[in-house]
């Protein structure tokens, strides 16, 4: 892989993660109908850790009082599991701390829980996902259902949800959607933010939540995907990685940006119809292309 090519696959990691339209569909199908098949899967991960960079410059804050507010939550459980032993070794009552006592611990408990089933999926359906890939008809199949979800974002009626109304089984389920959503063309932002949007979040929200309960997914994934890492980058170019990964990142940032006037004037229509005509495309193409 050139560095001309990194960068192209950057860029197109850089629109197509924070626009609704699948940037795994996109990565696939560009690998395919351009010759990449020597691209593999951790490439796509380096990709994803580019836009990740983006996420934490637009959303620092919440990011830092996130942080912050989890160490705390394992802080006071584990306060709380020692209240609890000395209670049943009769030494003392039991002074229980509130651990969840804040709009950002309760977000923080939120991202936790979204985490879950959205690893449980990613690591059970890995091979799947992979060969899922290396095809057009999965990410075409995908991207025509992305533009049914964009279609019905559009059509549902803006909720009142912030964190402290936000369940945890609202949690689990996007949790749940983030975790199918890593099979390409299947957009992450389109299906999470839908998924968030029938929960009753608020449409501002449930953008931000989206975005930042792609981080652990997103880490995790590059942790998982190290060995291959070390393996590609020696049989390719450390170069191509590094300028994927910066452009995906410049793009992104400027995505994320154009994603929350979207999401907030009800655009994603739009992008539902371009889905719609790349999914055909695709579809067509793997009859085609061999």
């Amino acid at each position: 892989m050139d560095l001309l090519k990194a960068i192209l696959l950057g860029i197109i990691q850089g629109v197509t993660e924070f626009l609704p339209v699948s940037s795994s569909g996109h990565l696939a199908i560009a690998k395919k109908l351009f010759g990449m098949n020597d691209v593999g899967t951790s490439f796509d991960v380096f990709l994803h850790i580019g836009t990740l960079v983006a996420v934490f410059v637009v959303y620092w804050r919440d990011i830092a009082k996130l942080f912050v507010e989890g160490f705390g939550i394992v802080a006071d459980t584990c306060a709380n599991f020692v209240e609890w032993v000395k209670s049943k070794s009769g030494n003392s009552e039991a002074k229980y701390r509130k651990v969840i006592h804040s709009s950002y611990r309760k977000f923080a408990m939120l991202v936790i829980v979204s985490t879950i089933p959205t690893g449980i999926i990613g690591m059970m359906g890995e091979k799947l996902i992979d060969d899922a890939a290396t095809s057009l008809l999965v990410p075409g199949i995908c991207l025509i259902v992305t533009a049914v979800l964009l279609f019905i974002s559009d059509q549902i009626e803006d909720g009142d949800k912030t964190p402290k109304k936000t369940t945890y089984a609202n949690a689990a389920f996007m949790g749940v959607c983030q975790g199918i959503a890593t099979l390409p063309g299947l957009s992450r932002s389109g299906t999470t933010i839908t998924a968030g949007l029938l929960c009753g979040l608020k449409r501002e929200f449930a953008v931000k939540y989206s975005f930042i309960m792609s981080i652990p997914a997103i880490l995790g994934a590059a942790i998982i995907k190290i060995p291959d890492m070390k393996e590609d980058i020696a049989s390719t170019s450390a170069l191509g990685y590094v300028a994927g990964a910066i452009v995906s990142a410049v793009v992104g940032y400027i995505c994320i940006k154009t994603m929350l006037v979207i999401v907030r004037n009800k655009k994603f229509k739009y992008f539902s119809y371009y889905c719609v005509v790349v999914g055909l495309v695709a579809i067509i193409g793997s009859f085609v292309v061999k």
